[in-house]
């Protein structure tokens, strides 16, 4: 992993990634891309707005990633990993349908319920704080002889996030993408594969919860790690190295929502039909609250990136 560059992760890579994902037995979808028109959500914006729905991927967005990790693995590894919950119900998908061993661990701060699902695939979780993540990863390596699959910080996975090519068969040149952000991940794969692609002029937003990794390591230009409680607990993970070049060379700025303009995004969303977590609301809250600079008369494309959410984390958001 310290050998791999952001100049490292070409076109043609993505597009193998690509190509790999869309034939893998996971049962990978293309998913929709719709005008915000053709929604009932509240039309305020003088701008034409596309919604990437990978909320409605199969068990979450981050099965693009997994899938081509895993063509890249032994089928008959033991495998584990540190996730929030959408990584790790994708990884536990894959691993039963390969029939692998694995384990999750898990960050205190994540739903019950999301460790719930993922133990229903047949997979071990291990929660614990935040801070203690890749120690316990590490111990799993060492002492369980387990191979470390990261959930953003790793090539084959940023690979397999380049939807951008999706993005773009259906909006060409947009003037705008906006990609909620974590670990970085799904940032870089779709930045990479649009700015790779020749959208020079297209600018890139990622967008995190306040007291989060990315946007601190973007003022102190290296990657750094913060112990953040954001309710998007999916985007406040510890830092990564090769995320964080690639969106350092691709993306125009990393913008800032608070917890409770997240939750408002979440209820809005819900009320249009639309099901997505906290985690992948952020880049949607960001641009109804006005965060994302210069976008009237642009055409605009919001990724909604997980639907990873119970009855019962819902029944915590304003009607």
């Amino acid at each position: 992993m310290e050998d791999v560059t952001a100049d490292s992760i070409t076109l043609q890579m993505l597009q193998e990634a690509r190509d790999t994902v869309t034939s893998s037995p996971l049962g990978v979808i293309s998913t929709p891309l719709i005008p915000w028109c053709q929604t009932t959500l509240p039309s305020h914006l003088s701008c034409n707005i596309h919604l990437k729905l990978e909320n409605m991927q199969r068990t979450s967005f981050k099965i693009r990633g997994v899938a081509n990790q895993f063509a890249r693995q032994s089928k008959d590894g033991h495998f584990v990993t540190m996730s929030a919950g959408n990584y790790g119900k994708s990884f536990a998908y894959a691993s039963k349908h390969y029939g692998t061993k694995g384990k999750v661990v898990m960050p205190e701060t994540a739903p019950m319920s999301r460790s719930l699902l993922i133990q229903s695939f047949g997979i071990e979780v291990e929660r614990v704080p935040t801070p203690c993540l890749m120690d316990l990863v590490n111990r799993c390596v060492q002492e369980d002889n387990m191979t470390f699959m990261h959930s953003y910080n790793d090539p084959d996975l940023i690979a397999g996030h380049a939807l951008g090519f999706e993005i773009l068969e259906l909006v060409p040149n947009p003037d705008v993408v906006v990609v909620c952000c974590g670990g970085g991940g799904l940032l870089a794969g779709v930045a990479a594969a649009i700015k790779l692609s020749g959208c020079e002029r297209t600018r890139i937003y990622g967008v995190e919860p306040e007291g989060c990794t990315m946007y601190k390591s973007f003022i102190e230009k290296k990657p750094v790690g913060m112990d953040s409680k954001s309710i998007a607990s999916g985007l406040a993970p510890p830092f990564a190295a090769l995320p964080y070049a690639l969106c350092q060379k691709y993306v125009e700025k990393i913008v800032l929502v608070t917890d409770e303009e997240i939750k408002s995004a979440v209820s809005t969303l819900y009320r249009a039909g639309l099901v997505v977590e906290p985690s992948g609301s952020a880049a949607f809250a960001a641009i109804v609250n006005d965060r994302i600079p210069d976008i009237t008369g642009k055409n605009i494309v919001i990724i909604l990136s997980g639907g990873n959410i119970g009855k019962d984390e819902l029944m915590n958001f304003p009607d």
